[in-house]
């Protein structure tokens, strides 16, 4: 048996230790490395199916990890998709719901700060702790990446970003959220960088895996590709000149030079022997928003901005070499709320936090060592859209709006085409009342809430 396998089957085996504990052999203990697309489409990777879109680097991560068929992020929104993540709850237990209008006036609107992130809890324990590419859980200073666990940090803060780093000192911006024209910086000071900003990433991720091979790390490689504005460098247009549409062809195009990043940290695992030692998953933050970028979440039905298939449900990968098996396809529902505790168990420390956690390590059931569902219902809310849905088993309601809750069965009709909710009533109600108990716990949203009955819009919060 490997070492990494031995060392699974003691964590799987005993409790979760102290902080103490985990601290007296941190070299045994596995890096985390999380890599995040921006609005990538479910069906736009050839190993989910796409045929016009070269990505050889993914599909052999996938080929050597697990492919978990029904991976979902928390919410179909950059922001709070990236809050349920980093911190393991839902994010609509502490009202980060929606994204915010970065305008005068929102300035307090970011991640709460009673909220430990993934970085804050393996910082504690022990770990390094680094993140590149885009934060998107705050402006204001008080939110800060290197405020919220993260060691190092390099990238940009804001929603988005020009992805030719030289046009921001041909025209430096007005303000930090001028058309995308933030700037790049490390640990809080301006940076002037020039090159293609996912090759910048990538090569930044690298840097940070080089620094600290030889004690354990966590590194979050937030990329804002394939996002918004739709811009790639000639070289990798040409390798898909063959889509007759332009915007996809340049969204495809994107999606290439966010492989090569890929490509590029996943070698210098290999190159510096960590292969083994190293838990990788990779994932998006929400589907595609189709139209605005080219994208395709096919077979799935809706996009960004639902709670259909094809909003929540994304492209989700997790190798750790030696230890899961290579190749294998999982298909119970697995969150990105699952990564903070996951680590955690591997970290052999135990959770900072005040608040419970919804998230479950993950690593049992994709060994295979424990059957059955690791979540036996998940939610989804957007208060400020009226959207809503849950999904236990195989069965999932649906409520857009207006519409009365629909019912899907997702084992057999996954583009959610047959509304069941009228013929399986008892189906249905059970879903409708864990939902029910659910929102009952939530706090209102701390932004962007419908208006109230007066039509005025309820004054924004402070985060806490």
């Amino acid at each position: 048996m490997s070492v990494s396998r031995l060392l699974l089957a003691a964590l799987l085996l005993a409790p979760l230790a102290s902080f103490a504990a985990a601290a007296e052999a941190p070299a045994k203990r596995p890096n985390i490395l999380i890599l995040l697309a921006d609005d990538l489409g479910y069906w736009d990777l050839g190993f989910q199916g796409s045929t016009d879109i070269p990505t050889p680097h993914l599909d052999a991560l996938a080929r050597s990890g697990v492919r978990c068929t029904s991976g979902y992020v928390s919410s179909a929104m950059c922001s709070p998709s990236r809050a349920g993540l980093l911190t393991g709850r839902s994010q609509s237990r502490f009202g980060h719901e929606i994204n915010w209008e970065p305008v005068p006036g929102t300035e307090h609107c970011g991640l709460p700060l009673a909220e430990k992130t993934l970085a804050d809890q393996l910082k504690a324990a022990g770990y390094r702790t680094g993140m590149v590419g885009k934060w998107h859980l705050g402006e204001s200073p008080q939110f800060h990446p290197n405020r919220r666990g993260f060691e190092e940090f390099f990238g940009f803060i804001g929603g988005g970003h020009l992805y030719f780093c030289d046009q921001l000192e041909a025209e430096p911006p007005k303000n930090r959220t001028s058309d995308y024209r933030t700037y790049l910086e490390r640990n809080g000071q301006r940076e002037k960088t020039a090159g293609y900003l996912t090759t910048v990433l990538g090569r930044e991720a690298a840097g940070f895996i080089r620094r600290h091979k030889d004690e354990p790390w966590f590194l979050y490689a937030a990329f804002n590709a394939p996002h918004t504005p739709l811009q790639a460098t000639p070289e990798l247009l040409a390798r898909v000149g063959g889509i007759a549409d332009e915007t996809r062809r340049t969204y495809a195009a994107m999606v290439c030079g966010l492989d090569d990043a890929v490509g590029e940290i996943l070698r210098q695992l290999r190159d510096d022997g960590l292969e083994e030692r190293t838990l990788v998953f990779f994932l998006s933050d929400n589907g595609g928003p189709l139209d605005r970028n080219g994208s395709r979440n096919d077979p799935l039905r809706g996009e960004k901005g639902t709670f259909w298939e094809g909003g929540v449900r994304v492209p989700f990968v997790a190798r750790w070499k030696g230890v899961l098996p290579a190749g294998k396809t999982y298909d119970r529902p697995v969150s990105s709320l699952d990564l903070l505790p996951t680590a955690l168990a591997l970290a052999r420390a135990e959770s900072i936090a005040s608040q419970p956690l919804d998230g479950v390590n993950i690593l049992p059931y994709l060994t295979g060592e424990r059957a059955g569902d690791p979540h036996e219902t998940l939610f989804w809310r957007m208060k400020a859209r009226s959207i809503w849905a849950a999904r236990q088993g195989d069965d999932k309601l649906v409520m857009q709006k207006t519409r009365a809750p629909g019912l899907y069965d997702l084992r057999a009709d996954l583009a959610e085409r047959a509304d069941l909710a009228a013929e399986n009533g008892a189906r249905r109600d059970a879903l409708q009342k864990a939902y029910d108990a659910w929102a009952a716990t939530l706090p209102e949203p701390l932004w962007g809430v419908t208006p109230d009955a007066a039509g005025k819009p309820p004054r924004k919060r402070p985060a806490r």
